[in-house]
């Protein structure tokens, strides 16, 4: 199926349904984070991911386990030794998270700029004299 016609709804539904998945950080982080550095356990992902609570990993990494990105390997050893890596298709995603996190790396001073632009526009609109407002009386 080719995503070109975005009028169709099944397109849509197609894109929305794989951004819901890939679209958060944590995916992005995780998806990043196997592609560089291969195989990896939970520690080793949680210390590369800076901010990610142990929930939000464990979240995250069942849910790429879920749809088909990551695989979770069990090793049967006391204790036990779990390690994660891209399957095929979550090998697919690198190419475009390598080049969104090669984007950002170069932009992200250019839009931080931006938005102090924005926000000093904004800010400086809020803080001039309200505008008076009259208002009819219905009597």
């Amino acid at each position: 199926m080719s995503l070109q016609d975005t009028s169709k709804s099944s397109n849509c539904h197609a894109m929305s349904d794989v951004l819901n998945r890939i679209g958060d950080k944590w995916s992005v982080m995780v998806v990043g984070m196997l592609g560089r550095n291969g195989t990896l356990r939970f520690n080793e992902l949680k210390r590369l991911i800076n901010g990610v609570s142990q929930r939000m990993l464990t979240l995250t990494l069942r849910n790429l386990e879920r749809d088909g990105l990551v695989t979770r390997t069990i090793y049967p050893e006391v204790p036990p030794r779990v390690e994660y890596s891209l399957t095929e298709l979550g090998k697919t995603l690198q190419g475009p998270i390598s080049s969104l996190w090669d984007w950002a790396g170069e932009n992200h001073s250019s839009i931080i700029d931006a938005r102090a632009i924005y926000d000093a526009r904004e800010n400086a609109t809020t803080s001039s004299e309200p505008r008076k407002v009259a208002y009819a009386r219905g009597d």
